[in-house]
């Protein structure tokens, strides 16, 4: 049997681990669609510059990133204190040097780094074609083709790993969420305004 302060911190350690998991998909998908819609771009206008795009693909990622981590510990920071001024309310006792108020401090900087990480480690795997390209490695297709590839077969993994949670067909959540990243592939293929 957990002690209730012990009930309390396992309850918010599991809720942050289930918010930490949103995030990760959430923006993980956020910067995956992202980089794949600057490598279309790039490939249709015919870049062989690989070190602009390169350029251009770590700007877009490290933006994710810092707006990614900044954004969910400001947000989450300020729920966790909420949350913790309540429960001091309710039980008229300071709980700012208990777990549950440590687990409160912490909890944001966990969550943080997942929101922040999850779209710049996706992107920079993606872009991981144009990094061999760039120091030599020869590819028989274009980097920019091979790094579209790679990001539909991460699409196709978070929606695997959705249909895991939401305990549905894996092949259906997976094809669902490459078809999003198709239709957003179509459509800048729609607007090319280089032909």
């Amino acid at each position: 049997m957990i002690p209730d302060n012990g009930k309390q911190l396992f309850s918010l350690l599991y809720r942050g681990r289930k918010i930490a998991r949103r995030y990760l998909v959430t923006n993980g998908f956020d910067g995956a669609l992202t980089t794949i819609g600057l490598m279309t771009g790039f490939y249709i206008s015919k870049t062989t510059d690989l070190g602009v795009a390169i350029n251009a693909c770590l700007g877009a990622a490290i933006a994710l990133f810092v707006s990614g981590f900044s954004s969910a510990y400001l947000s989450e920071t300020a729920e966790r204190k909420k949350e913790l001024q309540e429960m001091e309310q309710a039980l008229l006792v300071d709980l700012k040097e208990s777990d549950y108020g440590e687990a409160s401090r912490y909890l944001p900087l966990f969550i943080a780094l997942v929101n922040g990480l999850s779209p710049l480690l996706f992107s920079l795997f993606i872009l991981s074609p144009l990094f061999l390209a760039y120091y030599g490695v020869e590819w028989p297709y274009s980097p920019f083709l091979l790094a579209i590839a790679i990001g539909l077969f991460c699409i196709f993994l978070l929606g695997v790993y959705l249909g895991k949670i939401s305990r549905s067909f894996w092949l259906w959540a997976g094809l669902r969420t490459v078809f999003i990243a198709i239709v957003m592939v179509g459509i800048i293929l729609l607007f090319d305004v280089g032909r």
